[in-house]
This record gives structure tokens, sequence and C-alpha cells, in this order.
């Protein structure tokens, strides 16, 4: 076999656990066996409609087989996956297609509208959508191994693009052995094991949800319950009825959950492991966990390193809540100043990364590339100090700092004093101009369901737990908060529609 990427997992499991489950959905399950003799279908299929090495398979819809299945045929014939968002428009899509260079484009039924009414482009595209069609491509496609073509671990697997929380999102080259390396990271610091069973309700074209849960479930052997799209209300009956052991969110998706009339009496009991990342944990949520016997594994990455970069283990879980950890073991990370010295202990500078899970860089684009990177280093344009233990505490995206009046406020740590209290479901705190000071923290409120807030109250409750000069000068109340797909909060989108005066 002189495939060492991702294409060779399914039929390297399958000769070692070949009945074992790996994939569990909508009632039906799949095994290792199967995966593997359905992945190695696909790959022939494809490559009777035209699809070679190096070509871009794109996949529009929800968790579901057919995701992993396309990921892994595309990896059979060295071609590139493209794993789009569902939450985009059309003329979103339309981009990331064009900017890829899509020749197939596989969806779901869902999608049949949005794929029918993409602007160009469609004549030299293959369109295939999930169901039937692609049920009888797959039966109807020899059996045999397919040509065994060589693909090696630099070579580029996905293009995942960036959240675009601004400007136009950039494609990250994801190579097979950036993931497998992220991929060995997690099975390391988290403990995984073959009998794990994993649910999958983060979306799959997010980096968490398949490099930090899904693949390395999957490498161990375990088994994945994929699930369309996170629902709170069906989390618990989930976790009981397949007794889960483990599963990934951000801390949006924990809180929702914990908010449920059934939280209290959910059987619980077989939850050995839960991730958490995209955002710092809320201290009080942290707190609602502990109180069930849950202690969460927080992270800190990016899509640019596959994406896992620093990790607090179950160990230190308690001792250093709040700090996301130390770097993965195949990871290195520096807080440097701005001048790229070390930051001292306690002092705020920018994580700098390098690994092998770290991408080689952006699809189609040397500039922001080399922008992106020094002497190796990916910079991640995001804040953070180190204590005297070495422990990672992320302070905020430095271009979410606000300065006010020569002061910085970092507002993640407004948000999660905010937070504790008891009318506030969510919160988002902006820089907002200031005669006076320059510029002044705001906080963007979302009440809990019932609650009432009272700007002037919730603001007076800051006093003496903040600095002043970080206590926000004005509160506004909304509905809810603009996110990504992901869960992660649109900062950008945030200041457009509420930093105004």
């Amino acid at each position: 076999m002189r495939n060492e990427g991702l294409g060779s997992w399914p039929a390297r499991r399958a000769r070692k656990t070949p009945h074992r489950t790996a994939l569990i959905h909508d009632g039906t399950t799949l095994t290792y066996a199967g995966l593997h003799a359905r992945t190695t279908r696909l790959a022939h299929a494809l490559r009777a409609r035209g699809v070679r090495r190096g070509d871009r398979i794109a996949y529009l819809g929800p968790n579901h087989p057919s995701f992993l299945e396309v990921l892994f045929a595309a990896g059979v014939l060295g071609a590139v996956f493209v794993p789009l968002n569902t939450r985009l428009a059309g003329p979103e899509i339309a981009y990331q297609l064009d900017d890829a260079g899509a020749t197939t484009v596989i969806h779901a039924p869902a999608h049949r509208a949005l794929v029918a009414a993409l602007p160009g482009g469609a004549d030299t595209r293959t369109y295939i959508e999930v169901g039937l069609a692609y049920e009888e491509l797959i039966a109807s496609a020899p059996s045999a191994d397919p040509v065994d073509e060589p693909v090696s671990g630099d070579d580029t697997c996905i293009i995942m693009y960036t959240s675009g929380t601004t400007g136009r999102p950039k494609g990250a080259m994801l190579t097979h052995a950036n993931l497998t390396w992220n991929a060995l990271n997690v099975l390391i610091d988290t403990d995984c094991a073959a009998d794990e069973r994993a649910l999958v309700s983060a979306p799959l074209f997010h980096t968490a949800g398949l490099n930090m849960l899904t693949l390395p479930v999957l490498l161990k052997g375990g088994t994945c319950v994929l699930v369309a799209a996170f629902d709170p209300a069906a989390t618990l009956g989930l976790i009981a009825r397949h007794r889960i052991t483990t599963m990934f969110g951000v801390p949006t998706m924990y809180d929702l959950v914990a908010r449920r009339p059934d939280w209290a009496e959910a059987d619980l009991s077989s939850l050995r492991t839960l991730l958490c990342g995209g955002a710092p944990v809320p201290t009080s949520l942290i707190a609602t966990y502990q109180e069930r016997g849950l202690t969460f594994l927080q992270g800190y990455g990016m899509t640019e390193a596959s994406p896992g970069t620093l990790f607090l283990d179950a160990e230190h879980a308690l001792s250093k809540a709040g700090s996301a950890g130390v770097p993965h073991f195949f990871t290195d990370v520096r807080v440097v100043r701005s001048d790229l010295r070390p930051a001292g202990p306690g002092e705020t500078g920018e994580i700098l990364v390098r690994g092998p899970h770290v991408m080689p860089g952006y699809w189609g684009l040397p500039d922001a590339t080399a922008a992106a990177f020094t002497d190796g280093w990916f910079r991640t344009g995001d804040a953070a100090r180190v204590d005297e233990d070495g422990y990672v505490h992320i302070v905020d995206r430095i271009k979410d700092m606000i300065i006010s009046g020569g002061e910085n406020v970092y507002p993640a740590e407004v948000e999660d004093v905010l937070l504790t209290h008891p009318d506030v479901a969510e919160c988002a705190v902006i820089g907002v101009p200031d005669e006076r000071w320059g510029e002044v923290p705001r906080a963007v409120v979302v009440p809990r369901e019932g609650a009432r807030i009272d700007p002037a109250a919730v603001l007076a409750s800051l006093d003496g737990r903040l600095a002043r000069y970080k206590i926000p000068k004005s509160l506004v109340v909304a509905d809810e908060l603009p996110r990504t797909a992901s869960g992660k909060l649109l900062k950008s989108r945030v200041r457009t529609r509420y930093g105004l005066h």
C-alpha cells in the first residue's frame, strides 16, 4: 500500500477490526469493513467520472456518513476534499467553489435548490446528490481495490476554509500528515480508547468536530454517532441511549444543554471526556458541570493548525481552570512581545505555534501565507500570557483588544465576569469611540429566558470585580448574538450592529 494518507485509514482499520461499528447515523450502523467497502466503491465511481489526483471534491451537507466516505475516497485517489459550511449563502458557497476550483460537488438533498442556483461553473462540475443517486453510484461501482495511487503525507488532503470572521475566508491547506499528527496529539493527550463512543453533533465541516473528535476516534477504532445538527433538547437522550463516552462542543453548546429542564436527572454516567474549545469556558459553566461530576478538557487551536495547539488535561483541569493548558505533545508554542522576543511570565504577548500539524499555507494566497509565518512559526493573532508553571492563558484576539485611555482591555476577561450574572445568558464586549478615552467598552447582552435586564444594575454588579477602566460604559440588550456555524462569536458583526452610538 503506497498510500500514506487518510485514504488508507478505512482499509487499515478494516483489516484490524472489520466487525467493529465505525458509524451510527439515524438508526443505521456501518462497520469498519462496510466503511472500507463503500469508500472503495465510491473511489471507483469518482475515478470513472474523471476525478484525478489533485482534483478538488467539495461536500455540502450536514453530518452524515457520506461526508466521511467522500473524505476517505478523495484520499484514496489523491484528490483534495473541500468541506463547505452549510450555513453559508449561495454567493458565499459559489466563492469557495470557484476559489478552490472544485470539479465535483456532492451535496445533501436539502441543498438542492441552492446548488441549482449557483452561478457559473456548472458546466465544468459534476454534481451528485446524497440519497438515491449517491447510493446507485456506489452500488454500481466495482468492489475491487482501486488503483494504488501513491499519496504522501505532504500531499494536501483538505482545503478547509477559515470562519471568515474578517474579510474573505481563506482556504487552509491541511496535508495528510497535518491531520495524522493532530490525531496522534489527541490520542496521546485525551487518552482516547478503542471503546470510545463519540457524539458528533458539532459540524464536521468545522475543524474541531472533524479533527479533534471524529478522526482520532476512527483512527483508534471507536464508534462515532453522527447527528445532523446540534440539538440541546436531544443531546441528553442521545448520551443515555448510545452510552456516549466523549463529545466536543463550544461553551455555548454545553450551556444550552445544562439549561435543559431534565439536566439534573439526566443519565450522564457513561461520559468520560468533555472536550471544549472555540472560546474560553466561563467559570460559572465549569462549576455547573462539576456539580454533575464532569470536568471539561479545554483546548485552544485554529483551523491552520489542524487545529489542536494547547490542551488542559484532566489532571490539571481544576488546579489550572481558566487556562488553555500547555502545548500538545507534538506541538511547540511561544508567546512573544511585538518585537518577537519571549514575553515574561504574566506578560501578555502573541501566540506563535510550530509543529507537524501546522498547515504549509493558504490555498492560492502566497502573500497571505508569507505574512502568516515568521521563521517557520505561525502567527495566530491571539493574545495570551504564560504563568510561572508554563500554562498558557488566552487573553483575547489581539485585534479585539480595546485601548481605553492607554489601558489595554481584553473583552474576554470582561465577558467572563458578565456571564456570572444570573440574568445574562450570552454577552459580547466591544470597543466604541469615546471623545475622552479614545474608546471605551460596551457590553451587548442576551438575557436568560424569562429575565429582564436592567443595564445599570448589571454594570453596577461589576464594580469591585473589575478595574474601573474595564467596566463597560454602556450596555445594549439583544435577542441573539451573531455566530458562525461552529458557535464562534462574530465580533465583526457585533461591532457593525451595536458599535455605533
